[in-house]
């Protein structure tokens, strides 16, 4: 069966895949696309399976937000390079809109379901960007909150965080409510809290810190002979410091030190005359705690040209 340059372009448009391969595969098909199609969803799995082992510590945090649905992803790359990949990218934010529309368990249940704006499922069309773009490619996490909730991504992607909210639906609504939880949202990236309030630190934590602070004490020349009062006290404030440092809440606002970024959210509440109050945050830096790739060029050049 014949085919033509026009059948070339479809099939390449239907797949993502290159020309060439495009074109080897309906000749190895005969010109029948149906079969043309299976043949690189093939390949696809192959070399899926071949880059399965390699490293995927770049790639991008994407958010997504409709109908009071918000979902924050971690989809992984080989390289920085390909994380900046358009055809990468949109494939990242349809996994996103995945995970709005279905609610999935967790990473194997979406790779189960089909992917969003398609028939087949979200692993099928990751093994096809694997052979397509040239790098191994995985989603390794997910949030998905119900409700009222802010998002903000940095540096294209490098970093995401995701702030839920409990407010009246008619605060929620206005631009004052999204300027302020995206403020919130920007604070948690650049300040990297721990926790969400000082109610929220594990107490076992609080035990350590004190812990640390009285050997400190014991081991200060200047301290060792304070009285046990005035020491508990200087534990007790270092303590307080603490609580700003890792709790979001008690943290100085970054717009405005004389205020708490509790205080600011209160502050904004009263403004717009309803309750607002933060439920949570989620922060993913993407790779942060993988392993990272070491390229050794100077090896996979020598393979190239032969010589290894």
């Amino acid at each position: 069966m014949a085919f033509t340059a026009a059948d070339v372009k479809d099939l390449r448009e239907k797949t993502g895949v290159g020309m060439m391969d495009c074109k080897k595969a309906l000749v190895e098909a005969d010109g029948d696309m149906d079969r043309a199609m299976d043949i690189l969803r093939e390949r696809g799995l192959a070399a899926a399976t071949k880059k399965a082992g390699r490293i995927t510590a770049e790639g991008i945090v994407a958010a997504y937000q409709e109908n009071g649905v918000s979902v924050l992803v971690e989809v992984n790359s080989e390289t920085d390079f390909v994380a900046k990949n358009a055809e990468f990218q949109a494939f990242a934010l349809d996994v996103a809109k995945t995970i709005a529309a279905n609610d999935p368990a967790g990473v194997d249940a979406l790779l189960a379901m089909n992917l969003a704006g398609s028939d087949r499922s979200v692993e099928e069309i990751r093994q096809e960007k694997v052979f397509s773009i040239g790098e191994n490619i995985s989603i390794r996490r997910f949030t998905r909150i119900v409700g009222h909730a802010v998002s903000y991504i940095h540096g294209g992607g490098s970093m995401g965080v995701l702030v839920e909210f409990k407010a009246d639906p008619a605060v929620a609504a206005t631009e004052a409510f999204a300027e302020m939880g995206r403020n919130v949202a920007m604070q948690a990236a650049a300040m990297n809290p721990q926790y969400l309030s000082e109610a929220a630190v594990p107490a076992e934590v609080v035990e350590n810190e004190k812990r640390i602070l009285g050997v400190q004490l014991a081991e200060d020349e200047k301290m060792k002979n304070k009285p046990q009062k005035v020491l508990d006290g200087i534990v007790t404030g270092r303590i307080a410091k603490f609580y700003k440092e890792v709790c979001l809440l008690e943290q100085p606002y970054v717009k405005d030190g004389d205020l708490s970024v509790a205080q600011y959210i209160a502050g904004v509440a009263k403004e717009l005359g309803g309750a607002v109050e933060a439920l949570g945050f989620i922060r993913y830096v993407k790779g942060e705690n993988m392993q990272k790739r070491e390229d050794d060029f100077a090896a996979e050049v020598a393979k190239a040209a032969g010589q290894a």
